[in-house]
């Protein structure tokens, strides 16, 4: 993260709470299991098996192959709009959120439940550096090792605020999973919506920094 400027920092704040709000809505109505955080599911899939329960097992592998399924969805979304490619991969993270919105209020929870998988996994690809995340945006055990990291070296005269933007990333996950469980808690069928405004507003906030950031020199441009 401390190679981004203060406004991408900003956008993937918001995109991490994004992804609380939604983790925790999709953690509520499935009954407890996760839709953006697969580190849990993970283990939840492990302790299934040990314990025979197949097709609990078969269901949370499924829950993981969908989000890589949204990971490879937004790699090659990205890379064949590079030059709105952060826009691009928001607009279908909307998508999808807007349908599973739309879907969840008609009852059909496990297509909705899909849907919101698929999106969380696309949305890691937002950023990108040659070709890899450089900034998780569903998962925060990274980001809190990062943390503590920056606040060691500030003892050995590292940045004084290194730790700050990790903080920030944390804390937007979650405040948005606090915001997540309210809104399903007061707006159960329509608890959705939220999270499909807030991508798309996101997007054109992505869209803008893109168009203000400098285009590469090309290979023949002179000095």
């Amino acid at each position: 993260m401390t190679r981004y400027d203060r406004s991408s920092i900003k956008l993937a704040v918001g995109l991490a709470a994004l992804a609380g709000y939604v983790d925790a809505s999709g953690f509520l109505a499935t009954g407890g299991l996760f839709v953006s955080f697969m580190s849990g599911n993970s283990t939840r899939f492990a302790v299934q098996l040990s314990e025979g329960k197949f097709e609990l097992a078969g269901l949370t592998l499924g829950v993981l192959g969908l989000f890589v399924t949204g990971v490879v969805l937004g790699s090659v979304i990205s890379r064949v709009s590079a030059a709105r490619r952060k826009a691009a991969v928001l607009f279908f993270v909307g998508t999808c959120l807007s349908i599973a919105a739309v879907l969840y209020g008609l009852g059909q929870q496990r297509a909705s439940t899909a849907l919101l998988i698929l999106a969380m996994g696309a949305e890691n690809t937002v950023f990108q550096r040659d070709g890899e995340v450089s900034i998780g945006l569903t998962y925060m055990t990274g980001t809190l090792v990062k943390l503590g990291q920056q606040i060691a070296g500030m003892f050995f005269g590292g940045p004084r605020d290194g730790w700050l933007r990790y903080a920030l990333s944390w804390s937007g996950l979650v405040t948005g999973a606090v915001l997540g469980a309210l809104g399903h808690s007061y707006f159960e069928r329509y608890s959705l919506w939220p999270a499909a405004v807030a991508a798309f507003a996101f997007m054109f906030v992505a869209n803008r920094l893109q168009s203000a950031e400098p285009e590469p020199a090309r290979p023949n441009d002179q000095a």
